[in-house]
């Protein structure tokens, strides 16, 4: 049988500043993403009908549903028949768009089996401000609601990730609601070049993750994980990604990340911990 898989990568917003509200309720943002060497896995095959299956170590956590971003997605081809399975690593609600990073892997691997193009730039969008850019696969500035994805005009330095959930689900619109200020400073109109990972970090440790304050009102375990990955040897720089609760760190050397996850599990067992390669 011929079958199509795709990968969906953990998106990390390494700072996301909220830069205003446009009168139709959406925010506009200012982000640098990148992805993580971790993720869920999409495999599509012929059928005669549209169904999802979900597997994997997540998958206790989201129940099949006729509204699931991976069925949304599927539908913007029409009415085709396909089986999809999603084997779930990524935990739900999470602040690093495990279900927007689906929606587009199964955009990319629908579009393989059946041999048409993608859906346009607007379809794409309606699924979710995070789709566009989990599309595109790679590092780059978000802005707008979602649409405006630009590539970095340099590479990233070489980094390595440990992302760290403590198992609250956060509602991301809960999160917004509980802005303060939605007119903040956007990044600098030009990225500059970073020559080590030592000035990479300095220059996020001068921006913000704008959603945070108000996450850490809803889910105070968020400070304590931030706290926990600040806490580890070779760590650059801590912070929460997206809406949360999920937190990250950057590490110059995959040992060095590896050690902090192993570090970390053993204080939290209970937590989600995946160490992973910064995919530029």
């Amino acid at each position: 049988m011929v079958t199509e898989t795709a990968l969906a990568r953990a998106k990390v917003n390494l700072c996301l500043h909220v830069t205003g509200q446009r009168a139709d309720g959406y925010h506009l943002l200012d982000s640098l993403v990148v992805f993580a060497g971790t993720g869920d896995q999409i495999t599509v095959s012929p059928a005669d009908r549209l169904s999802l299956r979900i597997t994997g170590p997540q998958a206790a956590n989201l129940p099949v549903s006729d509204d699931n971003l991976v069925l949304r997605a599927a539908r913007l081809f029409g009415d085709l028949g396909a089986q999809i399975t999603l084997d779930k690593h990524l935990p739900i609600a999470s602040g690093i768009g495990g279900g927007s990073a689906d929606a587009a892997a199964t955009l990319k691997a629908l579009s393989r089996l059946w041999g048409l193009e993608l859906p346009n730039a607007a379809q794409v969008l309606g699924l979710g401000a995070d789709v566009p850019v989990c599309l595109a696969g790679h590092s780059a500035r978000i802005q707008g609601v979602g649409e405006q994805v630009t590539e970095l005009p340099h590479p990233l330095p070489t980094a390595w990730m440990v992302l760290v959930n403590p198992g609250v689900a956060v509602s991301t619109p809960m999160v917004f609601r509980g802005l303060e200020n939605r007119n903040n400073a956007p990044m600098p109109a030009q990225l500059p070049k970073f020559t080590d990972l030592a000035a990479f970090a300095a220059f996020l440790a001068a921006q913000r993750n704008d959603l945070e304050p108000p996450a850490l009102a809803i889910a105070p375990m968020i400070g304590t994980v931030k706290q926990a990955l600040a806490a580890q040897k070779g760590c650059y720089l801590a912070r929460m990604s997206g809406s949360g609760a999920t937190c990250f760190a950057l590490f110059a050397t995959e040992y060095a990340a590896n050690m902090a996850a192993q570090t970390i599990t053993q204080m939290y067992p209970s937590w989600w911990v995946q160490s992973a390669s910064m995919v530029d």
